[in-house]
C-alpha cells in the first residue's frame, strides 16, 4: 500500500506499547486521522524528536481502510512548539487549541483553511503575539469555517437586523445567536450580552488573516481585561453549550490579558 505525505500538527500523544505511540495529528491533505508511530518512544526512534505536541511537521502515512489505525513511517520536524519557555499561559493556550481541534474535527475531513488558520495561531501563542487575542481569533474563525459561528448582526427568529444602541442585546445561545427586543419575549434561557463583546466578535471574525500579529490597534478596539473576560466568559458559554460539554483545557486559559 503507497504512503501519503502531508503537512500536519500533532494535537494528541497517547502510549500505545513500550516503544510506540498512538498520534492523533491534524494534517493538511488528510484532516484529522489517528496513527501508529511505532518505535517512537525510543531515545533515537526514527522520528527524531519529530513527535511532540503541537509540533508541525511534514508527514509519511500509510493509510488503512475503515477503523485500522493509520501508520505512520516519517516525521520530519518543522516547527517545534516551545511556549513553555516563555510562560505557562502561553502553553495552556496551546493545550486549548490542541483540544478544540480534536473535538471540533471529524477524522478524515480536511478544512486546509483552518489548517493553514491554525497554524499561525500557533505562530502567535509560540512568538511575541498576544495569545488571548490569538486563541479568540482561532475560535472565532474555527466556528465560521466550520459553520458553527453564532449569528451577531440579525434576529436568529425573524431576521431583522439587531441595533446596537443598547450596551445589552438579548442573546439565546440554545438558538444560537442574537435576539431582537420583540423575539426575545418567545424565546426561554436568553442572556444579555455587552455590545463591546460582539463588536469584538465581528471584529475577530472579519479580521484577514495575514502573517503578522493580530493587535487591538489594527482592529480599532480597546484590549482591557474590561473587554477581554466578558469576551472570554461569552465564548467559553456558547462552546460548552454547542459541544455539550466543557473542555477540559478551557479553565486552563488565562482570566486577565497580563500575559506574556
Amino acid at each position: 500500500m503507497a504512503s501519503e505525505k502531508s503537512d500536519a500538527i500533532v494535537i494528541r500523544m497517547i502510549e500505545f506499547s513500550e516503544t510506540s505511540l498512538i498520534v492523533t495529528l491534524f494534517t493538511r491533505n488528510f484532516g484529522r486521522i489517528s496513527a501508529i508511530a511505532k518505535g517512537a518512544r525510543r531515545p533515537k526512534g526514527p522520528f527524531e524528536g519529530a513527535i511532540d505536541l503541537l509540533s508541525i511537521c511534514q508527514v509519511e502515512v500509510i493509510r488503512k481502510p475503515g477503523d485500522t489505525l493509520d501508520l505512520l513511517t516519517e516525521a520530519k520536524l518543522s516547527r517545534r512548539f516551545r511556549a513553555a519557555q516563555k510562560s505557562l499561559d502561553r502553553l495552556y493556550c496551546g493545550y486549548y487549541v490542541a483540544e478544540m481541534l480534536r473535538r471540533w474535527t471529524d477524522d478524515e475531513d480536511p478544512h486546509q483553511d483552518l489548517y493553514d488558520s491554525v497554524v499561525r495561531t500557533i505562530d502567535q501563542i509560540d512568538g511575541v503575539g498576544d495569545p488571548l487575542m490569538a486563541v479568540a481569533h482561532f475560535e472565532i474563525r474555527a466556528m465560521r469555517l466550520l459553520g458553527n459561528a453564532p449569528g451577531t448582526r440579525f434576529c436568529v427568529s425573524c431576521g431583522c437586523e439587531v441595533n446596537r444602541v443598547n450596551l445589552r442585546i438579548p442573546f439565546c445561545h440554545e438558538a444560537g445567536g442574537v435576539l431582537c427586543h420583540e423575539c426575545r419575549l418567545r424565546h426561554r434561557g436568553v442572556s444579555m450580552v455587552k455590545s463591546i463583546v460582539l463588536d469584538w466578535f465581528d471584529r475577530l471574525h472579519d479580521a484577514d488573516e495575514q502573517p503578522k500579529t493580530l493587535s487591538a490597534d489594527e482592529l480599532s478596539l480597546p484590549w482591557s481585561n474590561e473587554t477581554y473576560r466578558p469576551l472570554r466568559a461569552f465564548l467559553n458559554r456558547y462552546i460548552t453549550i454547542t459541544l455539550g460539554s466543557r473542555p477540559r483545557t478551557q479553565s486552563m486559559l488565562p482570566s486577565t490579558t497580563s500575559v506574556r
